[in-house]
């Protein structure tokens, strides 16, 4: 089954706060499945002061981490694992990352990511974001989730 999430409900799937929550609304989630999520980009975000003055391009960094984040609510929504201040997502690998195309203040990202496979507690994932139809970054993902101590 399909469902959407807003920012409240994304809240309580991420530990993730301002200025690092890089999620704004997931359109799909298939648990087990797929995950399709928005990220909108304001000139007011924190990078662009710096990333580049006169001329704002959202670090590829970031981009990453947004996807991370878009593969880690779906991790979460298909393990069924409970959320909580001593739950924690980690990141634990990148593989084939390419950059297409800059993104600026005013563009949305549309992030999509599909479980390509769990194996020992790590999943993989396939993720891509795209601007108006044009890929901007894919990559595959690897992450973890652990419950703290």
């Amino acid at each position: 089954m399909s469902t959407g999430m807003d920012i409240t409900q994304i809240m309580k799937h991420l530990p993730h706060r301002y200025p690092f929550l890089l999620v704004d609304r997931v359109l799909e989630l298939v648990p087990n499945e797929y995950i399709l999520a928005l990220k909108n980009i304001t000139m007011n975000e924190p990078q662009f002061p710096g990333h580049f003055p006169n001329h704002p391009v959202m670090p590829g960094v970031l981009m990453i981490e947004a996807l991370a984040q878009t593969a880690g609510l779906l991790a979460f929504k298909s393990a069924d694992m409970p959320v909580d201040e001593h739950t924690v997502i980690y990141f634990v690998g990148i593989d084939g990352a390419r950059f297409k195309r800059p993104v600026v203040p005013g563009d949305q990202l549309r992030m999509e990511a599909r479980i390509l496979r769990v194996s020992r507690g790590i999943w993989k994932f396939s993720a891509k974001a795209t601007v108006d139809g044009q890929t901007a970054v894919e990559a595959e993902l690897m992450c973890t989730l652990k419950q703290l101590g």
